[in-house]
């Protein structure tokens, strides 16, 4: 068994939100397939990166195929680069077929040149949490310093013989769960899951008919964001939160989210939202502190994705609180979500960033996968 499909089966030792961007899709991932061909290049794009090489095709005749390989973001921080892909070098590479293309594939490791295997998952550089011990609680006119580039704890496979089982863990628990010291159920009781919804008739009934990989359905199959609240750790994006004054005296906090490079704004000490809001993706923010939490209240969505399957109405209505650990630096973000049309209960939950060692960059966004992409839904 390949250690993705031994990460796969350890699923349970991440939170939800931060699992795979649409699962295995049409690849055959129990045929194991050898591929020698030479480096055309690499798209290092969200929410999934591509090598693309020229192999000889069943006919004898050139084959041009794109692999699949991590998101840019994911590669980013495990210290990869576009350099490392010189167009040119010879490749060979293992991985796993596509059901309807032949120029697709899913790569578990690969070589390029005389240069050593490589895993899809492997790290060149560790990353680790920076040194916050200089790093001020508050700024300077009081309010708690949440400007900084933020990110999940990267998830790690612990890979034999050194130690694990092919399971996916936080980075920080990857040692003790090698070595039998703590349990994947002990990791996830550590990361609690969002509350299940609770749907009204309306809202069952759109869940029940939601399809997960349509690109009609799932707006991240089109590079399109989810929500505010699924977007914030889908796929350990680093994100930035920018707490700054406008030349009107305006103070503001912008977050801008790296998994699709899209943006919000809080209006700090705004008394009420304006009355004629047009509905949008990000809806309108209003933040006051109350002590040393930011209390973010946002209405004015348009209708779409609230976490799939699970639909949001233009009156959803979502209420974040952002606090964060003056000794460890970590930030908590609580939010309950309600939707008079869709759920029936508010919907909760709570997750946890890190300051990142890598900062936000906006990465483009491309979805190459076939059964996604234009010619594969033609």
């Amino acid at each position: 068994m390949s250690r993705i499909m031994l990460a796969a089966l350890a699923a349970v030792s991440v939170p939800a939100t931060a699992w795979a961007h649409h699962g295995f899709g049409r690849f055959e991932m129990n045929r194991d397939v050898e591929y020698s061909g030479t480096l055309l290049g690499i798209d290092l794009v969200n929410p999934h990166s591509y090598m693309n090489l020229e192999i000889v095709g069943a006919d004898g005749q050139p084959l041009e195929m794109r692999c699949e390989m991590r998101a840019a973001m994911l590669l980013k921080r495990s210290g990869w680069s576009e350099e490392m892909f010189v167009p040119g070098l010879p490749v060979q590479l293992t991985g796993h077929p596509h059901r309807d293309d032949p120029g697709s594939c899913y790569i578990e490791t690969f070589t390029l040149g005389d240069g050593p295997t490589i895993d899809r998952n492997d790290q060149f550089t560790d990353e680790q949490t920076i040194d916050n011990s200089n790093r001020p609680y508050r700024l300077a006119n009081g309010e708690i310093n949440l400007s900084d580039h933020w990110a999940v704890e990267q998830a790690v496979l612990t890979i034999p013989p050194a130690g694990g089982n092919g399971a996916l863990v936080p980075r920080s628990h990857r040692e003790a769960y090698a070595a039998g010291e703590i349990t994947l159920e002990e990791i996830r009781a550590r990361n609690p899951r969002p509350s299940p919804p609770v749907y009204t008739a309306e809202g069952q009934a759109a869940a029940d008919a939601f399809e997960m990989w349509s690109v009609d359905d799932n707006p991240r199959l089109s590079c399109q964001p989810t929500s505010i609240i699924f977007d914030w750790t889908f796929d350990w994006p680093i994100n930035r939160i920018v707490q700054r004054f406008e030349e009107n005296g305006e103070r503001v906090i912008d977050i801008d989210y790296g998994l699709y490079s899209f943006s919000r704004r809080i209006h700090v000490g705004m008394q009420a939202h304006p009355g004629d809001l047009t509905p949008s993706y990000a809806g309108h923010s209003i933040g006051r502190w109350e002590g040393d939490t930011l209390v973010v209240d946002t209405i004015g969505f348009e209708a779409g994705v609230l976490v799939p399957p699970t639909l949001n109405s233009e009156q959803m209505h979502i209420v974040e609180r952002f606090t964060l650990d003056p000794e460890t630096m970590q930030m908590t973000r609580r939010y309950t979500v309600t939707d008079p049309v869709y759920l029936a209960e508010p919907y909760t939950g709570q997750d946890i960033v890190l300051v990142s060692a890598t900062p936000f960059e906006r990465h483009p966004c491309e979805e190459l996968t076939y059964e996604f992409s234009a010619e594969g839904t033609e």
